[in-house]
């Protein structure tokens, strides 16, 4: 078999496939067992991006079979209308990743970990709360959703207008108007400059999906404008005190942007139940530069494999 397989399966629940890519180790033996762990894409990213092509390959390397799927309503998988990013429909997704790896004979399926990116962070801690079949949880410089909409807007009465501006778009295209489909960032790195962005997360950003250094067909960035409301009122943290038990790793770099992954690291951490749980500062380094920079990637994988190697 070789490294890397593209495979689908059925979202049971809605009807469509979901697309990912699994990762084998070094060797693999179909006739035997291995620890699995599931990795999630950031927002307006693909499974072919920092998911997949970064740490799923080096933790298959380390003996994982690892899986990066795309999102339903992006990338491969299916589900319409597109671009949708709707919180409550993401974190379903790794009950259907969970139902599917449970059915490989060479996967442990009481040894499955999780790992979140970025918004995949926050969908990750979130959907482990109630899906217990993810044993180990881990963030790279994971983010509250919510959280950084309800952020940006900048004050209640912001979001509320906000959310009127998306029940207007919902009428008009119940009513037989066009998707609105917004995109999420400046088209490169010099039109981003000439509007006068400064923050980190967004250069950052910018250079990470619209440039080569990670650019792919299917990490696009853009949302369905209609469907975000469910979003601007969702916490990825709820109930962490109470739900979040299974052994947790954080991983954030000190270099601080607008998207906030370095507070919502020490804010997971200090609110989780787990008894196990550890925060890792990258110093030096910043949200995108965990994506896909050697060194501080592997600063990550130096704690990433160790943990899963403990906790599966």
């Amino acid at each position: 078999m070789s490294n890397v397989e593209h495979v689908t399966f059925k979202n049971r629940d809605m009807y469509w496939e979901i697309a990912a890519d699994i990762y084998y180790p070094p060797n693999f033996d179909e006739s035997k067992q291995y620890p699995a762990i599931v990795v999630a894409h950031p927002i307006g990213s693909c499974k072919e991006q920092t998911s997949g092509e970064v740490y799923s390959a080096q933790l298959a390397e380390q003996g994982f079979v690892a899986l990066a799927f795309d999102a339903s309503f992006q990338g491969e998988s299916g589900g319409e209308p597109r671009f949708t990013e709707d919180p409550s429909l993401r974190v379903e997704d790794f009950r259907h990743v969970a139902d599917y790896l449970v059915t490989l004979s060479y996967v442990d399926a009481g040894r499955i970990g999780l790992i979140g990116i970025c918004g995949g962070g926050g969908y990750a801690i979130n959907a482990a709360m109630t899906e217990r079949r993810y044993k180990a949880i881990a963030t790279i410089t994971g983010a509250n959703y919510g959280r950084v909409l309800r952020e940006t807007e900048g004050s209640a009465e912001a979001v509320i207008a906000k959310l009127e501006e998306i029940a207007a778009q919902r009428t008009a295209e119940a009513q037989g108007a066009d998707w609105q489909v917004d995109g999420g960032l400046p088209e490169s790195t010099e039109q981003a400059k000439e509007l006068g962005i400064t923050d980190v997360d967004i250069l950052g950003a910018t250079e990470y999906y619209k440039t080569t250094r990670g650019a792919k067909p299917n990490g696009l960035n853009k949302t369905l404008r209609s469907h975000m409301g469910t979003a601007y009122g969702w916490d990825a943290f709820h109930l962490a005190e109470e739900l979040l038990t299974q052994p947790l790793l954080v991983v954030v770099g000190d270099i601080q942007g607008g998207f906030g992954a370095y507070r919502d690291g020490y804010e997971i951490v200090r609110r989780a139940r787990s008894t196990k749980k550890e925060l890792t500062v990258v110093k030096g380094w910043s949200h995108y530069d965990l994506y896909d920079k050697d060194e501080p990637v592997a600063q990550a994988m130096s704690k990433l494999t160790p943990f899963f190697t403990e906790n599966l």
